[in-house]
């Protein structure tokens, strides 16, 4: 196949003319056109054959060879590719227009070359045997002149609606499920839909619901109240087996991260993978086009962590990938990443080019995808100043490192942060601080990113720090700012986000591995076993004792059953009440559950975030703990999850540090840990650090009476270290790939974490059996716990240290223990302490028969307007077929759409969101409670007892303050118990 002498003008090195060559004839191509051919010459030889290589291995039909090479150089090259167009005459090109929305950025509302198409009139001059379906089918396409010029690759339907908002876009592509859109929407449909492009959307949802989603779309609804709630958009794409794509969406949630802030929704897009004969790669070449616009791979989160640490499955889902809307030839002038190529894009957020080793590249990029609350600060009137981390040090004074050469650290992870910056933090329960409040935040979890800084860690307020001062150590910034002249950004995306701040202690359960733990240190069986059947008990008697249903509801004032049944019984409701008792029996079903795994309530035990003495006072065997009352003094036992070594509980000593107080005032809650000295204890606890981690604290008197500490733990078994890759040796393209295998590797990731953890709790189950007399059996025991103990720590920090941990067979134990409810073939009954609870609680039987009658209660037998029952028995109507299409919702959106729908009628009843800010009158809302509490329960009769909900869930405050105010009496008068007061009372 010879090229045409025009060709030819433009001379490339022989290695290129040899691939060009090779997919001419391998492929069937035509010569590639002159401008490809410059766009090589002007990226150089090395580059090019990169590209080139690119398309040799594509599996993807190439419909234009030209296309493709003009593709992959402006997606990876965008500087000379624009060099080189820039020459070229201009041309029409297909992009996507925008729309006035308020989740476009600054809402602005912008044409296309495409707006002005005469769209109505083209279908007679278009072959729809030809159309392509962009939002399904991806392919390099030739974006140059001849071929952009022309819109007959692209259907007049998706033309048309493309000029809808985006959300009433995606909304449609959602709907049609994974039909053919082309199939499902005629040109005379588009024009419709478009035709309804004023429609609130809540009204459009609905058209386009009765239209397309009722049919091909049944159990992913997205249906809202208020779409305008300032809620985050979460747009899904689904690749299915077969390798096509889907769309579910729009979904409304309220957390929020720092990507989601700065590029906003609609330029996001989470993506979903299943296993299946296609290739994943070719998404990463071609991208996700939705619509006209493009998507592609951006940053995926490992939260493998998260997962329970006995889980071996398989967790797909807890690899979240996401693609970001991509327009590097500037086709939206407006566009924060306008002109911008993904590494471009990926450094306005931080330099993450400066990192060393591949492994950590998304592990550090993903940290922008942390759900977060800003904290409000101009960061011109901000100081951020490096401080010196504080290592351990020998008798000599010599730094000690680790197994890996690095400094071992006393504050690793944890910074300061004024008290004036320190009260601007939200306090998650709505509103700021305020200075002298009894709740100042002492610690704050948070992810600041500054001038190509990435910095991950805590802040502790410091009251001696000048205002609008931020003091971070090394140990915290997890990616370097570039300080060469070569990078040039004039836009970065600052912002100091919170992830949580030190709260008061909810009350505290122990677990199997903190029981195990406790259990071989010398505290007795007795001990956990009675405190287990005070907790059954409760559950027992929790029917018939006021006080034990109030503590079970309490205890569980975060769940809705929790929350309502502990207002109910507050108000003085006999606990035989039918929608109360409903309550409680799920409440008592789900507290048995937990403690047939070992979570069993334990008193004066607390978990607290951690942190480095600011003060310098504190000795090795010393902490500081602040609770509501302050600094505690005495023995505590320490402990952090995951911990599993024998001496992962430390006995050490609370000590009062006068001089903290210069530092933090009153804030409360948290633990202080030593700077001093060759070892901390934080660290000997599973590498425990002050980034963010919660350390379990007791001075439960039993347990420091019985407890004796062992050895803390010292890494002895290490695994090799894998070889290490550096990004900065990848071209962009190379490291596009190189990072989307490390997505699809962690979609499968090794099992090692979960076979060691159950490997180990299944010896230790073992060890907790055996007698003295089988010191030989113990000792054998001990030293392969051991290995799982440094196997699994190792497996912990794999998604970073790219090490390869494997559990060798003979660690792992065929016969699994009956509490874990592994496969019963390959369990034994087990006789420790784990099985005992787990039999006592599974024999254990209610003596309580619940009552199934539903009877209205006498203090609402008040005489009320009829028109209210007719009001409400026609709202009641109208909320039942609301709420079961909010059920019929997706998965990802059915909460938050229940949510709203509850929402509504308690603002039909108020006038207001909740009653407290009610300015209705409150005789009306008492008399239209009492007509609602009426109305449901004269359905629930006939239909059961669990349609009392909405009675309570939407009338509740106004029928409790009714009750209670009967209950007082003429000379009584209820009163406001804050919950956390509650439960100490009860606890």
């Amino acid at each position: 196949m010879m090229s045409s002498p025009n060709q030819q003008d433009v001379n490339l090195p022989e290695p290129v003319e040899q691939s060009i060559k090779r997919i001419c004839i391998d492929k069937n191509q035509p010569p590639l056109k002159i401008y490809a051919r410059k766009m090589l010459a002007e990226i150089g030889q090395q580059a090019s054959v990169e590209i080139l290589d690119t398309i040799i291995s594509s599996k993807t039909p190439i419909k234009s060879f030209s296309g493709f090479v003009s593709s992959l150089v402006k997606t990876n090259y965008p500087v000379q590719a624009d060099t080189v167009l820039s020459a070229l005459p201009p041309t029409p090109a297909l992009w996507s227009p925008s729309s006035s929305s308020p989740h476009k950025p600054n809402g602005e509302n912008l044409q296309s070359p495409l707006s002005s198409f005469p769209v109505n009139n083209c279908s007679s001059n278009l072959q729809r045997k030809s159309f392509q379906n962009i939002s399904r089918q991806l392919s390099f396409e030739d974006e140059t002149s001849e071929q952009m010029a022309s819109p007959t690759s692209i259907s007049p339907q998706l033309l048309v609606l493309n000029k809808l908002e985006y959300r009433k876009l995606f909304l449609v592509l959602s709907y049609i499920g994974r039909e053919k859109f082309e199939a499902v929407v005629s040109l005379d449909d588009a024009n419709e839909i478009y035709d309804k492009k004023d429609l609130c959307m809540k009204d459009f949802e609905t058209a386009i619901w009765n239209k397309y989603g009722r049919s091909f779309c049944k159990s992913d609804r997205s249906q809202y109240l208020d779409w305008d709630s300032g809620k985050t958009h979460l747009y899904y794409s689904h690749i299915c087996k077969d390798g096509t794509c889907y769309f579910k969406g729009p979904y409304l949630n309220s957390p929020i991260t720092h990507l989601q802030r700065s590029l906003h929704d609609d330029n996001i897009l989470i993506v979903k993978f299943e296993n299946g004969a296609y290739d994943p790669r070719k998404f990463l070449e071609e991208g996700i086009f939705v619509g006209l616009r493009q998507y592609r791979f951006f940053v995926f989160k490992d939260e493998r962590k998260k997962a329970k640490k006995n889980q071996t499955e398989d967790k797909k889902d807890t690899i979240k990938c996401y693609f970001v809307h991509t327009d590097p030839h500037g086709h939206n002038q407006h566009y924060i990443l306008s002109r911008k190529s993904i590494s471009e894009a990926r450094l306005m957020f931080m330099h993450i080019h400066t990192l060393q080793t591949i492994e950590k590249y998304m592990a550090r990029f993903s940290l922008i995808l942390s759900k977060t609350m800003k904290l409000e600060v101009d960061f011109a009137a901000v100081i951020v100043e490096i401080i010196e981390d504080i290592p351990f040090q020998d008798e000599n004074g010599s730094i000690i490192h680790d197994e890996d050469g690095k400094p071992i650290l006393h504050t690793d992870g944890t910074g300061y942060i004024s008290e004036d910056l320190a009260m601007k933090c939200p306090d998650f329960y709505g509103g700021k601080y305020a200075s002298g409040s009894s709740s100042e935040p002492l610690l704050m979890q948070c992810r600041l990113f500054h001038d190509g800084y990435a910095v991950k860690g805590t802040l502790l307020v410091n009251r001696k720090l000048a205002p609008g001062t931020i003091q971070i150590r090394p140990s915290m910034i997890k990616v370097g700012k570039d300080q060469s002249q070569k990078l040039q950004m004039n836009e970065s995306f600052n912002s100091l986000e919170i992830v949580t701040t030190s709260k008061r202690p909810q009350r505290n359960i122990l677990s199997k591995y903190l029981i195990a733990l406790l259990s071989y240190g010398g505290v007795p069986q007795e001990f956990f076993l009675n405190l287990l059947t005070n907790a059954l008990e409760e559950t027992r008697i929790v029917y018939s004792s006021r006080r034990a249903a109030l503590k079970v509801a309490s205890n569980h004032d975060g769940l809705q059953y929790g929350y309502i049944a502990q207002r109910m019984i507050s108000c003085g409701l006999p606990l035989n009440e039918p929608y109360l008792q409903l309550c409680l029996s799920e409440l008592v079903g789900g507290e048995k559950n937990k403690l047939k795994q070992g979570k069993i309530t334990i008193s004066e035990s607390f978990y607290l975030m951690g942190t480095a003495d600011p003060t310098g006072e504190l000795n090795n065997n010393e902490v500081c703990v602040i609770l509501d009352c302050g600094q505690i003094s005495g023995k505590v036992l320490v402990y952090r999850n995951p911990g599993m070594h024998f001496g992962d509980i430390h006995i050490m000593e609370a000590v009062y540090v006068k001089r903290l107080e210069e530092f933090v005032g009153n804030a409360k809650y948290g633990i202080f840990f030593s700077t001093k000295g060759q070892s901390s204890a934080a660290y000997e606890m599973a590498t425990g650090d002050f980034d963010g981690d919660r350390y379990w604290v007791s001075r439960n008197p039993e347990l420091l009476k019985h407890f004796k500490a062992s050895e803390p733990w010292k890494q002895v078994h290490s695994v090799e270290d894998s070889k290490k890759r550096d990004p900065r040796e990848f071209s962009d393209l190379q490291l596009e790939r190189e990072l989307f295998n490390l997505f699809l590797e962690a979609r499968t990731p090794s099992p090692s974490m979960g076979i060691a953890a159950d490997s180990w709790l299944t010896l230790m189950d073992r060890l907790l059996t055996l007698g003295d007399d089988r010191a030989t059996e113990k000792d054998s025991l001990k030293k392969k716990m051991l290995m799982l103990v440094d196997l699994y720590y190792e497996a912990l920090d794999a998604p970073k240290s790219g090490k390869k941990v494997q559990v060798d067979e003979k660690l792992r134990p065929e016969m699994c223990p009956h509490h874990m409810e592994k496969n019963p073939d390959f369990s034994y009954h087990s006789s420790s302490i784990l099985g005992q609870i787990y039999d006592r609680v599974h024999a254990y039987k209610d003596e309580a028969v619940l009552n199934t009658e539903i009877w209205n209660l006498p203090c609402f037998d008040i005489q009320i307007d009829g028109t209210y029952m007719s009001m409400w028995r026609a709202r009641y109507g109208d909320y039942r077929k609301e709420m079961s299409s909010a059920l019929g919702c997706g998965e990802e959106s059915k909460d938050e759409a229940a949510n709203e729908v509850i929402n509504k009628y308690k603002k039909l009843l108020y006038g207001a969101a909740e009653n407290e800010e009610s300015a209705k009158n409150t005789g009306v809302i008492y008399d239209e409670a009492i007509a609602i509490y009426r109305v449901t329960y004269e359905y629930a009769m006939t239909h059961g007892v669990g349609k009392c909900g909405f009675a309570w869930k939407v009338a509740g405050t106004a029928l409790c303050n009714l009750c209670a105010r009967q209950s007082a009496g003429p000379n009584g008068m209820p009163f406001t118990i804050v919950p956390s007061v509650l439960r100490d009372l009860l606890n």
